[in-house]
């Protein structure tokens, strides 16, 4: 290849991604305003200032459009994830911190958890995302497992990888839970008392980190 020809294809590659990043924010900002399920390939061309058949090349579907729009959150949590973990060698204290961090991540960045974690929407297949499925380094839910795999090995608790998925399903859920009800339910909801809110972290992982090590306990 001529140099002339690799600065052209070095070019056209730099504009795609600029466009591919281009239309990605659009597709967030529509999803604030209107939900994942009013979003179409139209009105992302429209708004973005593109033809259909410009998004259509850069991704193939909805499905995928708004994948690729999660994967920068996705990126982003599974980092302070893994440096909450990192101040700990202890297993259960790394998910606990792995915890914490999580939901303060969720109450301090609304819009993009709400859109990965809260957005009914058309699925894609794995590898239309840009984060690794299963790849503990970019993928929240197996850094987790990875957590309560060391849960196990370190004696804690005990289970088969069905079990393990188990465990960390129910962690998942219970902070999830905190998250989701607090984004929904603010400052200005009167229905339920406003509690201390790291009283409540910490009593949440408490009971969930206890439950599941009386619920899976260690075979000694």
């Amino acid at each position: 290849m001529t140099r002339a020809a690799a600065n052209l294809q070095e070019r056209k590659r730099r504009e795609s991604e600029a466009r591919k990043k281009h239309i990605i924010s659009v597709v967030k900002g529509l999803v604030k305003k209107g939900g994942a399920r009013e979003l179409t390939i139209r009105n992302v061309a429209e708004e973005a200032g593109f033809s259909t058949t410009v998004v259509y090349a850069l991704f193939r579907d909805k499905a995928t459009l708004i994948t690729q729009a999660m994967d920068e959150t996705l990126f982003e949590l599974v980092d302070i994830m893994k440096k909450a973990a990192a101040h700990s060698n202890d297993p259960a204290e790394k998910i606990r911190a792995t915890g914490k961090a999580y939901i303060q991540y969720g109450l301090s960045n609304p819009d993009e958890y709400a859109l990965v974690f809260m957005e009914r929407r058309p699925h894609a297949p794995v590898e239309a995302a840009v984060v690794e499925h299963g790849n503990i380094e970019q993928d929240p839910y197996a850094f987790a497992h990875h957590l309560f795999v060391q849960l196990r090995d370190a004696g804690e608790v005990a289970g088969d990888d069905d079990t393990l998925h188990l465990m960390t399903q129910i962690f998942w859920q219970g902070i999830h839970g905190l998250t989701s009800i607090s984004l929904v339910m603010d400052e200005g909801d009167v229905w339920t008392p406003k509690l201390n809110p790291q009283h409540h972290v910490d009593a949440l992982l408490d009971v969930l980190l206890l439950g599941i090590q009386q619920r899976f306990p260690a075979r000694r």
